[in-house]
């Protein structure tokens, strides 16, 4: 099945959804957990209607439910495909049947990126630990297929002598608010080490130093 890219996703036009790192994301906001469990329960039935039951993350929370679409390939990786495009306008013509509001603004997702020259002995361990096997490496990056713990992904940099940070957070979030997520957290103490290759990421580096990248979509294949 073809692989969508950032551009497709684009060009879906789909309002109440973002694409972060891997999945479409969206946060919708109801009444109360009553009324989120209850649209929880329309969306299950929707996506398993379409026989795509696995394509399906929920989190519910009291008058807030959040999902997540994707295929999930196995040793493959996960991937957007039109079956999940399709899901999710169908969600949110559920969604829109229950008076919920789409938030697709606040969506967030954190990802763990390491500057490493030797990330394929690295990434099975990482998977271990972090998952208990290494079912979960897809070239770069070390997913858990069950989504309980962050993505960590392996930027390739030459080989160098410690200390030096190589650890740093990614955290995604929609290209809409990226600029005002950068602008509060060098209000909050924050400086901007190298916007050079913004809007796709921007690096900033907290008040001691350690740093962590603000990332989009945008000028991504």
């Amino acid at each position: 099945m073809k692989h969508l890219t950032n551009d497709d996703v684009r060009d879906a036009g789909l309002a109440d959804w973002r694409k972060l790192a891997q999945r479409l994301h969206t946060r919708y906001r109801v009444a109360d957990a009553t009324a989120a469990a209850a649209l929880l329960s329309d969306a299950v039935g929707t996506a398993s209607a379409a026989t795509l039951a696995d394509h399906l993350e929920a989190t519910l929370a009291d008058g807030r439910l959040d999902l997540r679409l994707a295929t999930d390939e196995g040793p493959a990786g996960v991937w957007l495909t039109d079956d999940d495009v399709r899901l999710a306008r169908s969600l949110s013509e559920v969604a829109a049947r229950h008076g919920a509001t789409a938030e697709p603004l606040e969506v967030t997702q954190v990802e763990m990126g390491l500057d490493t020259a030797q990330r394929g002995t690295l990434a099975p361990f990482w998977a271990v630990v972090l998952t208990g096997s290494t079912d979960g490496v897809v070239e770069d990056t070390v997913f858990d297929p069950t989504n309980r713990t962050s993505s960590i992904w392996f930027q390739e940099t030459e080989p160098h002598e410690t200390p030096r940070q190589r650890w740093h957070p990614d955290v995604w979030v929609p290209p809409e608010v990226a600029d005002e997520r950068i602008a509060a957290s060098v209000a909050a103490g924050g400086t901007v080490v190298d916007d050079s290759q913004a809007p796709s990421f921007t690096v900033l580096a907290d008040p001691d130093g350690n740093l962590v990248c603000v990332c989009t979509v945008l000028d991504r294949a």
